[in-house]
């Protein structure tokens, strides 16, 4: 419903048969573009401000173009950057992107590319990623005399790589000169023996945060490393013609018509590697950590048609149940259920499901709709706010007034803005006898830093409503002694965790309720959050919470989560 957006996707091809054999076997010598534009266009829910491709032609003769780059902004840059015309390559990747540092224009779209006359030391990077301490690695390579164009994730880890990568390609250098080589033979030496892995472990052992990290080079080398707690995901396809890489499975298994088990997952701290010669292997390049897979991507951000994420939001749905027929007094006979569209569906099918496995005969109806995205065109404020409290309709008659309970799943409920503004209000008009708000997650209280558009304690309707139970009950003390706690001791301990402890769920539900709910509203409201225990029952495999429990991975998060509440603060002392 408040639509969250998430940093990237990530695509990648590379032939291991010369482009003839494609020609002649799918009729085009394109083949590997065409499929990078589908893996691309399925995976545009992860990123629509902006997209980008590179390729690397292994053919290409010497004095001409061998590595080629296309970037665009806007939602529709995937077809705009197809229709410039590309070259037919060996390599291929491609990046779909949003922002979460709000940073936008042409400059921070991906691929980045380091250019340099020497095939092996050109770089061409994207990811999937946010790094927690890029302050740290700044200082670190401006320490060894660097000095970055620009400040920003992406660009200092593009200049970091590549000048690992610089001193890879020189220590084959000296290499080849011990072995009496001379002229382009070092250089083909150089080329053929390339060790990505150096070059990896020696620039991510700076970072800490959540990523996918790929990149290509000028003589030929294709890699993508994942990050070591397992935070952002990752999966890829071997064959005798290919090897492909994605952000999400099902992306592959529809791009090549491949099974489920086709396909494998990218392990924590793993990078897949293939060389120049078209040999792949698995590298560790970090030591894995504690899992911390985002639970979020399981939610709400992955396609729900991979098999095991529909079942578990299916599941999510489900095991709200007991909760939900509490909250309507077990009167199913009078009760409607709906979703919010569209991402909750899969999880409404598994609430709904859940009802008939008990016996009950629900009633179902779709009683919201979202209308096409109203151009906010008009200057004065409340008129603006009025149009776009009509982003959503209701279907009229499909609740009986003042006699139906209404129902409605949602995967997650963020900051509260769209049901205050919109939602709830419209919703009223159907008189139900109330309204039950479930979330088929639970509550967020946290911010994040590893790749989703969430960062600020004060956009949190939970966070919000927990300060404002504890500035009811005078807990002074609390909100001091939690803050000088985040300044004195950042890295160790999430300190922030301390405000939510003094309340039950109930009380912070209640609270938001109030909150959120317009004066002139005549429908009781209830909320109903899946469980930490439901969530993780649902989505075993992927245990990262921190969103909602404050528990982040990396010291990194755990640093940014207590400045964030020291400059919640700040702010509400400066605007006194």
């Amino acid at each position: 419903m408040e639509q969250l957006k998430h940093e990237c996707g990530v695509a990648m091809i590379r032939l291991l048969k010369p482009l003839d054999y494609y020609e002649k076997k799918y009729g085009s010598r394109h083949w590997a573009l065409n499929k990078l534009y589908l893996m691309m266009e399925k995976q545009h829910n992860r990123g629509q401000e902006g997209a980008g491709i590179a390729c690397v032609d292994l053919d290409a003769p010497v004095g001409t173009e061998y590595m080629f780059r296309e970037k665009a902004e806007g939602k529709d840059a995937i077809t705009e950057i197809f229709g410039r015309g590309l070259p037919s390559a060996q390599l291929y990747m491609g990046h779909l992107r949003y922002s979460t540092t709000g940073k936008s224009g042409l400059q921070y779209v991906h691929p980045f590319l380091r250019r340099n006359n020497w095939r092996a030391k050109n770089l061409c990077l994207c990811g999937n990623f946010n790094m927690t301490n890029i302050d740290e690695v700044f200082r670190f390579l401006t320490a060894q005399g660097q000095s970055p164009r620009i400040y920003g994730d992406s660009y200092i880890t593009l200049e970091l790589m590549g000048h690992r990568l610089d001193r890879e390609v020189e220590r084959l250098f000296v290499e080849a000169k011990g072995q009496g080589l001379e002229g382009t033979d070092i250089t083909d030496y150089i080329d053929n023996h390339v060790e990505m892995a150096n070059v990896l472990r020696t620039t991510m052992e700076h970072y800490d945060g959540g990523y996918v990290m790929c990149g290509l080079t000028g003589s030929g080398e294709m890699f993508s490393v994942r990050d070591p707690w397992g935070i952002r995901p990752a999966f890829y396809y071997r064959d005798d013609e290919i090897v492909a890489l994605a952000s999400e499975r099902p992306v592959l298994q529809t791009t090549f018509d491949l099974d489920v088990d086709d396909i494998c997952e990218l392990k924590p701290g793993q990078s897949l590697i293939v060389r120049k010669n078209g040999e792949s292997r698995l590298e560790q390049i970090m030591p894995a950590q504690k899992l911390s897979a985002c639970s979020f991507e399981r939610i709400y951000f992955s396609r729900g048609s991979d098999s095991d994420i529909y079942q578990e939001r299916k599941h999510l749905g489900e095991q709200l149940t007991p909760a939900i027929l509490k909250a309507i007094d077990n009167d199913v006979d009078n009760t409607v259920f709906s979703y919010i569209p569209n991402t909750a569906e899969v999880a409404y099918y598994g609430m709904t499901d859940g009802f008939r496995q008990k016996g009950y005969n629900v009633r179902t109806e779709k009683v919201v709709w979202k209308d096409i995205k109203m151009r906010t065109f008009i200057a004065d404020n409340s008129e603006r706010n009025d149009l776009a409290a009509h982003v959503y309709d209701i279907s009229y008659g499909s609740l009986r007034a003042n006699e139906d309970n209404l129902v409605i799943i949602d995967d997650s409920i963020v900051r509260g803005t769209t049901l205050r503004e919109s939602i709830f209000k419209i919703l009223d008009r159907l008189h139900p006898k109330k309204i039950v708000m479930v979330s088929s997650s639970p509550q967020i209280r946290y911010p994040d830093y590893y790749g989703i558009d969430m960062a600020r304690l004060e956009e949190f309707c939970a966070f919000r409503a927990t300060m404002a139970l504890i500035e009811e009950r005078g807990m002074w003390q609390l909100i001091n002694d939690t803050y000088l706690a985040c300044k004195h001791d950042p890295y160790s301990k999430n300190h922030v965790r301390a405000l939510y402890a003094p309340f039950t769920v109930d009380e912070i539900n209640n609270k938001i309720v109030e909150m959120l709910r317009p004066a002139d509203m005549k429908a009781p409201i209830e909320l109903v959050f899946q469980s930490i225990e439901g969530l993780h029952n649902a989505c075993p495999n992927h245990p990262g919470d921190w969103y909602f429990t404050g528990h982040y991975p990396t010291p990194g998060g755990t640093r940014l989560c207590n400045e964030a509440f020291i400059k919640y603060i700040d702010n509400k002392q400066k605007n006194k």
